[in-house]
């Protein structure tokens, strides 16, 4: 009988370099994920849209809902993600996650709000069972210390990438140019492709990966001396912390409750069940995450206030009488990542064996630069809308450039950051909680997207008091709502700067070339 606490033969395939130097396993991963991107993106892009013009919803009410369902897509791998560590594995979560996903996107091609309520609930379900483990797994390919990492996982967000331009390309012009429904049932027909490429290859090119070795889990567990039933309690603990914390700040609203239980949880699991150097790279994890908050509460527009911008400000471009349908303004981003990923992925490669890479902090804080300089064109574009003109098509595409560029400084060097940091019995749950930042991100920016001015509709000057009135003010026009999110993102970018010392500091364990 084997020894639990002997290492584990690791396959030859894993250290492949016939993947533009990386294990084919990553090439199955890039699929996989593409394919799960392609659902989710395809359905976002024309989401807010399908609300406000068939639906009739008015714009607050539209983009409230939409921020709530994208930021509970990114609550839920928190909690797929302690199950996958804990009781199923990576595997089996990553391919339970992709059948409630594409049964979501069926749903939501019937008519009707039973069956549109219903399919929004399971995609978020799915979503978290999916998401964190598909990301972990890409972090198991790596031996420790391989150089390699920021790289792959940079190939790997041209997948997520090149999903989420296929995704409202073809959804969005069946939602826009046939009829909503087609456009939904063609982004669960994109889910079963990836579930299906997964179960065939997964052998093949990732064997091992993703499964859940319990005789590893229990050395783990045992020498720090952290049980299952120790982390219920930490859990419950930290539950109703968060809650109280929330219920205090929020005036007992249900939703700013649930996502201070979700961060009470993963806090005190994560750092209760740590000691010394881990709890310091655990709480560098979150320190970074608070930061990551304001870049997606700004590049969230883009499904919503940016998404009806390009509706009803732009010029739209048309050839032979065919205009460009709005979801597509949705493809510009990915496109670009998919053309400067490979890109950045060489340039850190460069830099790195220069010995002048920037940390990962400093890359972040590039990223809320950019994102910041890049709603600068947002607020040139609203200033020709709100002088009464439709404004030209290359403000929305400048702004899209400078947010890719952002994003390719912080999102795929963020998701190995914290596969390099996180403890193993914590990897999966650290990526869910890492995406808790999203979460948190995605309700606030579908609040303030429900500050978009309307056509037509005047704004009450006298609207609310204190700093809710002073937004309802500064967003009054479309340059000023767009001002908003240059503030947002040269703000965090300055704030983080700031906090790049004791980043390093905490997490210098594992990062050594900070």
């Amino acid at each position: 009988m084997p020894n639990p606490a002997e290492p584990i033969a690791r396959p030859d395939i894993l250290d492949d370099r016939s993947l533009l130097g990386h294990p084919r396993g990553l090439g199955l991963l890039f699929v996989v994920e593409m394919w799960e991107r392609f659902s989710y993106y395809g359905m976002r892009a024309f989401l807010v849209l399908y609300l406000v013009k068939a639906l009739k919803w008015p714009d607050a009410h539209a983009t409230s809902l939409y921020g709530t369902y994208t930021s509970l897509v990114y609550l839920t791998p928190l909690i797929g993600g302690y199950l996958a560590d804990r009781v199923i594995g990576t595997r089996r979560s990553l391919v339970l996650g992709g059948a409630i996903i594409a049964l979501g996107h069926f749903c939501l091609a019937f008519n009707g709000m039973t069956a549109f309520y219903l399919g929004l609930g399971l995609i978020i379900i799915g979503t978290g069972f999916f998401k964190s483990n598909a990301a972990t797994m890409v972090g198991q390919l790596y031996r420790p210390g391989d150089s390699r990492r920021d790289a792959g996982f940079t190939i790997y967000y041209m997948g997520v990438n090149l999903g989420a331009f296929l995704g409202p390309l073809l959804c969005g012009l069946l939602a826009e140019k046939v009829g909503w429904h087609w456009g939904f049932g063609a982004a669960g027909v994109g889910m079963v492709a990836g579930l299906a490429t997964y179960l065939v290859y997964r052998e093949k090119y990732l064997p091992g990966i993703g499964q859940r070795v319990g005789g590893q889990q229990s050395a783990t567990t045992q020498e720090h001396g952290t049980t299952d039933g120790r982390m219920m309690v930490h859990g419950a603990i930290g539950a109703v912390v968060g809650a109280v914390v929330a219920w205090i700040l929020s005036g007992a609203a249900w939703y700013p409750i649930l996502l201070g239980v979700a961060v009470g949880v993963a806090v005190a699991v994560t750092v209760l069940g740590s000691h010394g150097d881990e709890r310091k790279r655990v709480l560098g994890i979150f320190l970074t995450a608070f930061f990551v908050v304001f870049f997606w509460t700004a590049y969230e527009q883009a499904g919503s206030s940016m998404n009806l911008f390009a509706d009803r400000h732009t010029a739209l471009p048309s050839l032979f009488g065919w205009t460009m349908p709005a979801t597509w303004f949705q493809w510009f981003n990915p496109v670009m990542i998919i053309v400067l990923a490979p890109v950045f992925a060489g340039l850190w490669g460069f830099l790195g064996r220069r010995g002048k890479e920037p940390s990962t902090p400093i890359k972040m804080v590039f990223g809320l630069f950019l994102l910041g300089i890049g709603f600068l064109f947002m607020v040139k574009g609203g200033r020709i809308v709100d002088g009464g003109a439709q404004a030209s098509a290359w403000w929305l595409t400048l702004a899209y450039l400078f947010h890719t560029l952002g994003e390719l400084c912080l999102s795929p060097v963020g998701l190995s950051y914290v596969s390099r940091l996180a403890p193993a019995r914590y990897a999966s749950l650290l990526m869910g909680a890492w995406y808790l930042a999203n979460t948190i991100a995605n309700k606030l920016s579908g609040a303030l997207a429900g500050l978009t001015p309307t056509p037509g509709v005047e704004r009450a000057g006298a609207a609310g008091v204190g700093f809710a009135g002073y937004l309802q003010q500064v967003t009054a026009t479309n340059a000023g709502f767009f001002s908003l999110f240059v503030v947002i993102g040269l703000v965090g970018g300055a704030l983080m700067l700031l906090f790049v010392p004791l980043i390093k500091r905490l997490t210098a364990s594992a990062d050594r070339k900070n």
